[in-house]
């Protein structure tokens, strides 16, 4: 699965992140050259991975349990996102399945439990898109990545706190990572979709 990403049976992870750029002009939103963060909201966040079965058919799992924090503000250079995903939050509506995913095979999730990503830099890539680069830590191996990230919306949520929603889609190779098992029944490529909700502290 690669975008740049230089989330796997499923990969994760993580994800990805923010920045700010045309949050000043939006009601609530950093004043300029304020640093702000956000808490990911796991209830409201969504990390799809979608892997080639026999190379017949696509097949969709998910992550259950993310956190992280957003640093946001209207200089490209103090924006930050570290995020972690939790293997063993795997979830593919088959108990037996999930479990082989969790094993030496796949995720080992007893000795890597957690997807992480932390990212380097931020750069605007169009209204409401940045491009951003980090490190993306998967089954004890640590690439660099690069994803667009693409902000779906800002503003006041329903109890009146302010809410952030942020998503990108990527692509990365598991063997990338050394998931090396089963390649061929199971696609190396792997898409990943993280959809991120975040509440401002």
């Amino acid at each position: 699965m690669r975008q740049s990403w230089q989330f796997g049976i499923v990969g994760m992870v993580t994800l990805a992140v923010v920045c700010a750029g045309g949050y000043a002009q939006q009601a609530g939103a950093p004043a300029a050259g304020k640093v702000e963060t956000y808490q990911v909201d796991a209830v409201h966040s969504s990390i799809w991975f979608r892997v080639k079965h026999s190379n017949v058919s696509y097949f969709y799992g998910r992550f259950n349990e993310v956190a992280g924090k957003i640093t946001l503000s209207d200089d490209l250079a103090a924006c930050a996102l570290d995020m972690q995903v939790k293997v063993a939050s795997i979830d593919t509506n088959n108990a037996d399945r999930d479990k082989h995913l969790k094993s030496a095979d796949f995720f080992e999730a007893e000795t890597y439990p957690l997807v992480t990503f932390k990212s380097r830099s931020f750069k605007q890539a169009g209204d409401d898109a940045y491009e951003v680069t980090g490190d993306l830590t998967l089954h004890g191996v640590t690439k660099p990545l690069t994803v667009k990230l693409e902000k779906t919306g800002a503003g006041p949520g329903m109890k009146g706190e302010y809410r952030l929603g942020l998503e990108t889609t990527f692509e990365i190779k598991r063997t990338d990572f050394g998931m090396t098992k089963l390649v061929g029944p199971v696609s190396d490529e792997v898409r990943l979709i993280v959809a991120v909700a975040a509440v401002r502290d």
